[in-house]
């Protein structure tokens, strides 16, 4: 499946090594959804002999909305694990947390200085809560400002973005072109986004996207007992079992269409047509392929769920990894900032 941009490809086969940076929420269990529509795309980006990912857990980020600090712990290790059991391979690339590098906080607040008050009032993650502002941080209004910081820091040439978040590395250009030009010299490489050409949408349970904040996810990595209750829970209409059924405009063959091999589809959409075969059964088709296609990856996780120390040693040693691209980055502006010491 192409889900680049015809730039990466030109990209990735020109140069000898392309760097991809991304951050992952540590929102805590990873759903269906993310597997499809993020972590898989994002592997196989990984994968290509060419390029050289930086992924790292976004835990700074969630403080504008999750106080409790226990729980953002379980979260990162959530994210962690889920990461490790859908195979990115951290000893070829680097795998950390945010709030390991505090470097971030400290260029985070050099770009700040830059970023005119509209720009950050325009920004999407506060537009879109700027008719309830009393329940808005500043943390959510400087945002885009972490976020940018977060993508600078490494040198980064490309960003996999969503055409939704296109805004996002719009902002991080414009930062780095305006701390660029103040200083009159290229301190901080404009990454270029890498827009999907397929994105895959998946639906939840109940047909909208799948959301934790709609309570529709299939929790692909959680126990035997709660994924067969999710899939079981996918809303159908009322089409008796002896009836034909329309496949087109069913949720449960939207998912297994995501999952399932052509053959097994093609299976599937004739039964519903013939008649004789209901809702019932086509779940249970689905779990099927949901339990045996992702059986090792769901064994995986349940491991590393249950080792957090190991988790938290590779998040360190990722840490590590990415510390002197940090530095370095950090150093070329504080130096032309007139900030610190000759080093």
């Amino acid at each position: 499946m192409n889900i680049l941009s015809s730039r990466q490809h030109y990209y990735e086969y020109k140069t000898p090594m392309a760097r991809i940076l991304t951050g992952i929420q540590s929102s805590g269990e990873q759903h269906l959804g993310n597997l499809l529509g993020a972590l898989a795309p994002a592997i196989e980006l990984s994968q290509r002999p060419n390029n050289e990912s930086f992924f790292f857990i976004a835990d700074l980020h969630s403080l504008t909305s999750l106080r409790d600090g226990e729980q953002r712990k379980q979260n990162t290790h959530a994210a962690a694990a889920a990461w490790l059991a859908a195979g990115f391979d951290v000893e070829k690339n680097v795998f950390y947390r945010q709030s390991d590098l505090p470097e971030v906080n400290e260029l985070t607040w050099y770009l700040g200085c830059f970023a005119p008050f509209p720009m950050l009032a325009n920004a999407h993650s506060f537009k879109d809560k700027s008719d309830r502002l009393s329940n808005v941080n500043a943390g959510l209004f400087y945002y885009p400002v972490l976020m940018a910081a977060d993508i600078l820091l490494y040198d980064a040439d490309f960003v996999p973005v969503g055409k939704d978040q296109k805004q996002h590395l719009e902002i991080t250009r414009d930062l780095a072109g305006a701390l660029n030009n103040a200083c009159q010299q290229e301190l901080l490489k404009l990454p270029e986004p890498l827009i999907r050409d397929e994105v895959k949408t998946v639906p939840g349970t109940d047909g909208q996207k799948m959301s934790k904040s709609y309570g529709n996810i299939i929790n692909i990595f959680g126990p035997a007992k709660q994924l067969k209750k999710q899939v079981m829970s996918i809303i159908t209409d009322s089409t008796a079992l002896e009836d034909s059924k329309d496949p087109d405009n069913c949720n449960v063959v939207t998912l297994y269409k995501l999952v399932a091999s052509p053959e097994e589809v093609a299976e599937m959409e004739d039964n519903y047509r013939k008649g004789g075969y209901g809702y019932g059964h086509a779940k249970k088709e689905l779990l099927r392929v949901l339990t045996t296609r992702f059986a090792e990856e769901r064994d995986r996780y349940a491991y590393w769920i249950n080792r957090p120390k190991e988790m938290e040693d590779i998040l360190r040693a990722g840490a590590e990894k990415a510390r002197p691209h940090a530095e370095n980055v950090l150093n070329r502006v504080r130096e032309a900032l007139g900030f610190g010491g000759m080093r």
